[in-house]
């Protein structure tokens, strides 16, 4: 007769509702702590981490010996009670009364992922299993809520979704950082670097919508901040003016933040965030415009001119004195993409803000109010040698019921290295691609 038959099987997650009853927990053998008559395996399962005693005396011999004797990470079914120990991992320990061991690791073949010091060459190489250790899963359990967070806010907002195609025939923002793929009967098309062209013309169908989705930017960078496939949560308003796209921005931020530290203060724990920080995040954020900031720049020893674009460094040196992210609007219009609408009051910069993240993190949104006059638009593509025959569907939007309107785009990856205080975006994101780094 099964001893097991009858009892429930449960997450780790889930121990406290059965403290004093005896259920099974599937999972894998994270550690293991053993003296001649008593061992302790740590068992994971992918929703917490938990503590089984077990004693010699209290099992058969055969049992007894096969827990002994597991190796890391070999996948087992554990039975026995729960019962409350504040100094156990999560707050709760297992009796173990039964084990049934699903795959040994063999010794010969052990897992390649030990408590040792590794480099990152190595843990990238294995990331598919770098991926169980206890500061991934919190990052990817943190990146799961700011997904999630995202989606309710817009959700709850009046906002519609609309997915964006992949496959693009023209660029977002010039042809240089994109990647050409090939289409059917020789046509050449793109991997997206941004929905947002097709974004402003779901607005003017819904008013308020957002796409949410992987996007690609072929940039020969490596640095901390760059992936060259990443997910952007792009939303588009119509009737918008920039300060509604500044103020849409920093709800959404702080709103984030909120739910993180809401619901995922263990994990910000198992990776050792400063959360005091975190819980500045609210409004309002300061607000300077480009100009403010060359000055800023200067006056801390930059050798930065008007008319250049800020690099990593520039914005770690806005933001070294900030509690809360920055917000820089007004850009000089060369810096910046052909569809931001320009100042009507100084038409050499443009109605675009980008959003610094503060502890040197640098922008995690960049946006603002789109051009919706037909002849300037023209003229802009004209300017930055884009062909307007390809632009046709999106010109349009400006010659039936143009409308000042206006978005952002924030990177998930970056916003997610910020929060959890990350020093590259390559942990961000489950597999990620790089300049170098296909695999696995």
């Amino acid at each position: 007769m099964n001893p097991s038959a009858g009892v429930p099987r449960i997450t780790i997650a889930e121990a406290e509702r059965y403290t004093g009853q005896s259920v099974r927990i599937a999972g894998w053998l994270y550690n293991l702590r053993k003296s001649g008559k008593i061992a302790f395996p740590l068992l994971r399962d992918g929703t917490g981490i938990i503590q089984c005693v077990a004693v010699k005396s209290a099992l058969p011999e055969e049992t007894f010996n096969a827990i002994r004797n597991l190796t890391q990470e070999s996948s087992i079914i554990v039975s026995g009670k729960i019962r409350a120990e504040q100094r156990a991992p999560g707050g709760f320990e297992m009796d173990l009364e039964d084990i049934e061991v699903v795959q040994r690791v063999p010794e010969e073949h052990p897992y390649p992922i030990t408590p040792k010091e590794h480099g990152i060459e190595f843990l990238m190489d294995h990331r598919h299993l770098w991926l169980r250790s206890r500061r991934q899963h919190a990052i990817l359990k943190v990146r799961h809520e700011v997904i999630k967070a995202i989606r309710n806010f817009f959700d709850s907002n009046g906002f519609t979704l609309v997915d964006t195609p992949i496959f693009t025939p023209a660029a977002c923002e010039g042809t240089t950082t994109l990647f050409e793929v090939d289409y059917f009967e020789d046509e050449k098309v793109y991997l997206t670097q941004s929905g947002q062209l097709y974004n402003e013309a779901a607005a003017m169908a819904l008013g308020k919508v957002y796409c949410f989705g992987p996007t690609f930017r072929a940039e020969k960078s490596k640095t901390r901040r760059h992936l060259t496939e990443f997910w952007m949560v792009e939303p588009e308003m119509a009737y918008a003016t920039l300060e509604d796209v500044k103020n849409l921005a920093e709800a959404l931020v702080v709103f984030v933040v909120g739910r993180v530290l809401e619901n995922r203060r263990q994990e910000l724990e198992v990776l050792e965030r400063d959360i005091a920080k975190l819980e500045r995040i609210q409004a309002p954020f300061p607000r300077i415009s480009y100009g403010q900031a060359i000055d800023i720049l200067k006056s801390k020893g930059s050798e930065i001119e008007w008319g250049a674009d800020f690099g990593n460094t520039d914005e770690t040196i806005l933001t070294e004195d900030q509690q809360r992210p920055l917000m820089v609007d007004r850009f000089p219009a060369g810096i910046k993409a052909f569809y931001f609408e320009p100042d009507s009051e100084h038409p050499e910069v443009v109605l675009g803000v980008d959003v610094l993240a503060p502890e040197g993190y640098g922008e995690i949104i960049g946006g603002g109010q789109r051009i919706h006059n037909l002849d300037l638009l023209v003229e802009r593509l004209k300017a930055h040698n884009l062909p307007p025959e390809a632009f046709d569907w999106y010109l349009d939007l400006r010659r039936y019921g143009t409308v000042p309107h206006g978005g952002f785009g924030m990177g998930v990856e970056r916003c997610v290295a910020w929060i959890c205080g990350l020093e590259h975006v390559r942990e961000t994101i489950g597999f990620p691609r790089m300049l170098y780094r296909t695999r696995p």
